[in-house]
């Protein structure tokens, strides 16, 4: 939770003045020219290519990283991504050209694709009972750095453009040597003889299956997992955007609305997710989550003061704290042991695919469509990612059971 936390506060210390950097080199470059060639050089679209840029690198990257982890362990897989993400920092520090900010981005989601590692992990080291309320305890460290993250992020920008990429690096070097020193490896597997366990099967191979099978319990965990980040992170990409538009909110500023969302996820994952899980389940509450989150984004797209859009970004952090950390516990008890790592991933791939189709839609529909429109789409497509989880308690261990581990 620690590194999870200190890896966070670096990537949130930049992606908050990713939008307000990118508007300063539009209209400059071959790559601009070539996006306006094609009808996507306005600021929204652009922006939006840059958040999906990311996700396709994870998106490609995330299987992979899971299958190496459960073979090779969790920790080693780890300190790789976050040498990644370093090196991001970086280039992100000295980016003067659209080229260059892509590559930072894309080198970061090459990293990014670790997540699922980490939630394997968690998986890893604790009984079913208690993972979605672990990964909420998890969800709660890294947006504490989704609080910290973007007010160090604005506060060091005085100090020069370059100032927040080196310092989200520095802080990468620092939480790379305390988890060489304290992350211990959860995969038990690591080291075994081969034979000793089944054999993991190939990422290509389990991708297919969810496609190809899309009525088994893990497809549909997978799928309902993507279509509600596709919601969120479509919205989220042209949050900025939408608070500048309607609201006036510009760079000085936006850090303090992602404090204020970050607090709110830390506050909802450690101290209410756990009894909520206790008493409702991992299945009745992702469907609340998802409805909140729903909720939350219709009230973004009609809110016309700083009042009515409080209630309404508070409901997102709200509704996610619900419904992402229930569907990953859901998965990791319908998976087999020996392949926790590589589903993680490829949960984390369909999210990426998510992650790139919802926010190119986001800022298509931003520029030519309303700048409310983004979120009414997030909103239709939260509430229908209910669908997938209907009836999918009939395939997990009863709660009683799984007090035990079974």
């Amino acid at each position: 939770m620690v590194t999870a936390f200190l890896d966070m506060v670096g990537l949130l210390m930049v992606l908050p003045l990713l939008p307000f950097y990118a508007k300063k080199l539009i209209g400059q470059g071959p790559l601009w020219r070539f996006f306006d060639s094609l009808g996507m050089g306005g600021e929204g679209t652009v922006i939006a290519l840059l958040v999906s840029s990311y996700a396709v690198a994870q998106l490609v990257s995330a299987p992979t990283w899971g299958r190496v982890s459960d073979r090779f362990g969790r920790r080693p897989a780890l300190l790789i991504g976050m040498a990644a993400s370093g090196v991001a920092y970086l280039v992100f520090a000295f980016a003067n050209s659209l080229e260059v900010l892509f590559l930072s981005r894309i080198v970061q989601g090459a990293g990014g694709g670790t997540v699922g590692v980490i939630q394997a992990y968690v998986a890893d080291a604790t009984e079913p009972k208690d993972r979605a309320k672990t990964l909420g305890w998890l969800s709660a460290a890294t947006n504490a750095g989704v609080a910290i993250g973007p007010v160090l992020g604005s506060a060091s920008a005085a100090w020069g453009l370059a100032a927040p990429g080196l310092l989200a690096a520095a802080l990468t070097l620092v939480t790379m040597a305390f988890a060489f020193k304290y992350l211990s490896e959860s995969n038990e597997r690591v080291g075994a003889k081969t034979g000793e366990h089944p054999a993991v099967r190939r990422s290509g191979t389990a991708l297919k299956r969810v496609l190809s099978h899309p009525g088994e319990p893990a497809s549909r965990m997978i799928w309902m997992y993507a279509v509600g980040m596709g919601a969120f992170q479509g919205t989220n990409a042209i949050l900025a955007l939408f608070l500048a538009s309607r609201f006036a909110i510009d760079e000085r500023s936006i850090g303090y609305v992602f404090a204020y969302i970050g607090v709110l996820s830390v506050v909802l994952r450690a101290v209410f997710l756990g009894p909520a899980v206790e008493r409702y389940g991992e299945a009745k509450l992702s469907r609340y989550g998802q409805s909140l989150l729903a909720l939350g984004m219709l009230l973004i797209a009609f809110s016309t003061n700083y009042a009515m859009l409080a209630v309404a970004i508070g409901l997102v952090p709200l509704g996610t704290a619900f419904t992402f950390p229930c569907t990953t516990a859901m998965l990791s008890q319908v998976i087999p042991n020996h392949e926790r790592g590589l589903y993680m991933g490829v949960q984390q791939t369909f999210g990426g695919l998510a992650r790139v189709v919802a926010p190119l839609w986001a800022g298509f529909a931003f520029d030519y469509l309303g700048h409310g429109v983004p979120y009414m789409t997030g909103a239709a497509l939260a509430a229908g990612s209910i669908v997938f989880g209907l009836g999918i308690e009939a395939h997990l261990p009863r709660r009683k059971e799984a007090v035990h581990g079974k």
